[in-house]
């Protein structure tokens, strides 16, 4: 991997961040701040972090990881990431994105309703179904027995591939979960979602911003994603 380029600055784009330069991998960060209000954590990172625009961090990277709240990703022009290899985080929540038709009649996955707008890029969906805080708590070297697997999926075969050996240069298992449109199996209250990867299945919703975490071996991770169920997406509430 030569460059990461991260458009989203929040807690998912900054634990990649920081694992990414943590394995040598330089980044290039950026948000719709501004590159001057990425001063203090391009200065956490070290020299392999540097800050840009959206269209340095777009043009920059080999991957591009797209961190953004759902209804922030049309603000971002789709010419920028034609051609790309896009590591998609976007979940869909209803109380921070407002209602989305397509979504609540489940016509489409969130990642496919984002490549409705990004029409070119090579969409890979990744690093959306675990808290922010397990990202680091996880990461593991290679052919350590307690490393943890992650879902991914995406249309593009050679894209997938891409972003499944920078998940590994992260410190994790890739797990191929199918085609864009499987990736309902591991979106919001799946099974393969978020609580998977917490050491205490009985913690409180309240309490799962702070829980700690537990490793999920690449087995576990599948039978979660081959168990999983549809949600109702238009009863979701969060």
């Amino acid at each position: 991997m030569s460059t990461l380029g991260i458009i989203g600055s929040g807690n998912i784009g900054a634990a990649i961040a920081r694992l990414a330069v943590s394995a040598g991998i330089p980044v290039v960060l950026s948000n719709s701040r501004g590159p001057q209000t990425l001063t203090g954590l391009v200065s956490e990172l070290g020299p392999l972090a540097s800050a840009g625009s959206i269209q340095q961090a777009a043009e920059a990277g080999e991957v591009v990881v797209l961190s953004v709240p759902l209804a922030a990703h049309t603000a971002i022009p789709a010419a920028l990431l034609k051609g790309k290899a896009v590591l998609d985080t976007t979940n869909y929540y209803p109380f921070r994105d407002g209602r989305v038709a397509e979504l609540d009649e489940e016509r489409l996955t969130t990642s496919e309703l984002v490549l409705q707008h990004f029409q070119g890029a090579s969409l890979t969906k990744a690093f959306s179904n675990i808290l922010a805080h397990h990202i680091p708590q996880l990461s593991r070297p290679a052919g350590a027995l307690d490393r943890t697997a992650l879902p991914v999926a995406g249309d593009d075969v050679g894209a997938k591939a891409t972003v499944m050996n920078l998940v590994e240069q992260l410190g994790f298992d890739a797990v191929d979960a199918g085609t864009l449109a499987d990736t309902w199996r591991f979106e919001p209250e799946t099974t393969a979602y978020t609580r998977l990867y917490v050491a205490d299945p009985l913690t409180p919703d309240a309490r799962l911003l702070h829980a700690p975490a537990a490793p999920v071996p690449s087995r576990r991770l599948s039978e979660a994603l081959k168990r999983a169920v549809p949600v109702r997406v238009a009863a979701r509430s969060f």
